[in-house]
């Protein structure tokens, strides 16, 4: 919409009839026109002192009189003042491109160029109070200089005589609607479009707020022609007029991707054909010869324009199905914009009375109205981000509760778990180490020949009393100190069962290593010693075995193996094991598999051993 905004505004400024004078009051002075011609200029643009004049009507486009001429035409309007002693002014809305103005052979003002680069008059509004020296009691001449070019509407706009307060006035009101109107559009865009772009960096997925961003952008490119001076930076007139028809096809596709980006249309197959179109446009509008450079913008401008007016009635139509407040809230701007358009093209081209074009001021609100649409989507996207964290903040409270449950009722079970391996450990210990001495004592007391003495059942009775501290304290390794060599490991075993084995006529072997390649840790050390006692005491009770070994080596400095073997009458390995009978059995694998170790049990009658493997840490420095 901003573009045609400017369009209609240009073809307003040379379509509006002349006026001498805009009496502000009955009492203004006025200036009474009498004639207004045209010529054309010397080759050197001066002129011509034997041309021909032609008879005009401002605003004049001599495009209808000169077809493809560029260069330089001079107008003249001899007047004559209605008042003798009033101030008067002269006032222009516009010339096309640059020019010069003289007043009775008097040059008042000139751009600042009047050849390539031309400088831009074509949206300048100008104001100058004529001294009284400078004029005439009869007829006065105006000189209009205009340097034009073919295909951009060159020639002159409407021209004011009259009160110099009076056209005052109205030079500031079209100061107003052509440029501050524009400068303030300019500005707001470009801020708006930064933020939003800004936005759509902070979350890629929101693909409006970018499109928006790059509308706006190829929209300031396009609308800065209204503002510009000079063609820079552009060499010259025709390339910056190419330039900017290929930012209105640019700002077209973009507006129309941005309105079905906001509104979730896929229009894959449309979309595709319109940057198909607009790529057509772009090499068209770049590669014409410059002698076609009207028609050329005429097809730039008629084919967007098509595609925009389209994109404005079909979107009321989406959003009337779609039920979203912002898109009825988008839907009803473009169709006042529609309207709006509508409005100034009749105005443009006569078909309705007097009046002033509306685009230049809904221009801002076009743009204020799309930004704030989209301000809102995204004011209540913010609110649904919002409502989500808070319903992720309980969602996390809730399950930290759960947690906090969970983990407390994990513990109790731990505790549980923990006081129920605690009893089972004294379970072993008790049969392992306790019930070992005492089996050793039932035994002692069964093949005494005479009755002990009191001495002889004290030492039994302390034996009893050491095995069973040694129980209690064996729930942890410290102070128990690992044994220096294997053989001062072995040593109290030893003495314990050399009298039982001895009594049986049982023969027993006792081979270890010198010393330790790397020494157990002391819960190896009390695996080991515990394993030895319940493989030792089953000997004694069930295998009526006559020959025992027990080996010890280290095939690795981390392996340390222990084995214990018998030629009694063995037993059914698996048969035991599945049966779940045996409490020894199931504590010496419970021990060695604690510690990091295997426990091999293989058994025939004539042969069983025992063989326990142990990975071993390596020792500190």
């Amino acid at each position: 919409m901003k573009w045609l905004a400017a369009l209609l505004w240009l073809a307003l400024l040379l379509c509006t009839p002349a006026r001498a004078a805009e009496p502000a009051t009955d009492e203004t002075c006025t200036a009474r026109i009498l004639s207004i011609q045209t010529t054309k200029a010397a080759p050197d643009g001066t002129l011509a002192t034997d041309a021909p004049w032609q008879t005009v009507t401002l605003p004049d486009n001599w495009t209808t009189r000169w077809p493809d001429y560029s260069g330089t035409a001079w107008y003249r309007i001899d007047w004559k003042p209605q008042c003798a002693h009033a101030q008067l002014a002269l006032a222009i809305e516009s010339i096309v491109m640059a020019g010069e103005v003289h007043v009775n052979d008097n040059l008042i003002w000139r751009d600042a160029s009047l050849s390539e680069p031309l400088s831009r008059s074509w949206n300048m509004p100008r104001y100058w109070r004529l001294p009284q020296a400078m004029l005439h009691d009869g007829t006065n001449t105006l000189l209009f200089r205009v340097v034009g070019v073919a295909g951009q509407s060159p020639g002159l706009g409407p021209v004011y005589l009259g009160e110099a307060h009076a056209l005052q006035q109205q030079h500031d009101e079209r100061w107003w609607r052509n440029r501050t109107l524009f400068t303030s559009n300019l500005t707001i865009s470009m801020v708006l479009s930064g933020l939003f772009f800004c936005i759509w960096l902070t979350n890629r997925k929101q693909g409006e707020y970018g499109w928006y961003a790059l509308m706006s952008l190829f929209w300031v490119l396009f609308a800065a022609n209204i503002l510009a001076t000079t063609p820079w930076p552009f060499g010259d007139t025709v390339t910056a007029a190419r330039a900017n028809a290929m930012a209105l096809v640019l700002y077209v596709a973009c507006f129309c991707v941005f309105t079905w980006r906001f509104g979730r249309q896929s229009l894959p197959r449309i979309e595709k054909a319109l940057w198909a179109a607009s790529a057509i446009l772009l090499v068209f509008v770049a590669c014409m010869p410059a002698a076609m450079l009207q028609q050329t913008l005429a097809v730039a401008h008629l084919v967007p324009a098509t595609f925009f007016f389209i994109n404005c009635l079909q979107f009321p139509v989406h959003a009337l199905r779609t039920r979203q407040i912002e898109n009825r809230i988008l839907a009803v701007a473009l169709l006042l914009f529609f309207g709006v358009a509508l409005h100034d093209l009749l105005l443009m081209l006569h078909v309705i009375g007097d009046g002033k074009a509306l685009t230049p001021v809904t221009s801002i609100a076009a743009m204020l109205c799309m930004s704030g649409v989209l301000g809102l989507r995204h004011a209540r996207n913010m609110r649904r981000i919002e409502r989500f964290n808070e319903e992720l903040e309980q969602g996390i409270d809730h399950a930290r509760n759960e947690l906090e449950a969970r983990l407390a009722r994990e513990h109790e079970l731990v505790l549980a778990n923990t006081r129920l391996q605690e009893r089972l450990r004294i379970s072993h210990d008790l049969h392992d180490g306790l019930g070992g001495s005492l089996v050793r004592m039932m035994a002692m007391v069964e093949q005494a020949e005479a009755p002990l003495q009191n001495q002889q059942f004290l030492s039994l009775l302390k034996l009893i009393r050491d095995d069973l501290r040694q129980t209690i304290d064996a729930g942890s390794s410290n102070g128990v100190k690992v044994p220096a060599t294997p053989t001062e490991w072995i040593a109290p075993l030893r003495h314990r069962f050399m009298q039982l084995f001895d009594d049986r006529d049982t023969e027993v072997s006792w081979t270890l290593p010198p010393h330790w390649r790397t020494p157990p840790n002391a819960l190896q050390c009390l695996a080991l010693t515990r394993l030895a006692e319940e493989a030792l005491i089953n000997i004694v009770k069930h295998s009526r075995a006559r020959h025992v070994q027990l080996r010890m080596w280290q095939p690795a400095d981390d392996l340390l193996v222990l084995e214990i073997e018998d030629d009694g009458v063995g037993f059914d390995v698996d048969a035991v094991r599945h049966a779940g009978i045996s409490v020894g059995m199931r504590s010496m694998h419970a021990r060695i598999a604690a510690v990091g170790g295997r426990l091999d049990v293989q058994s025939v009658p004539g042969r069983t051993v025992l063989t326990a493997t142990l990975r071993l840490a390596p020792a500190s420095p």
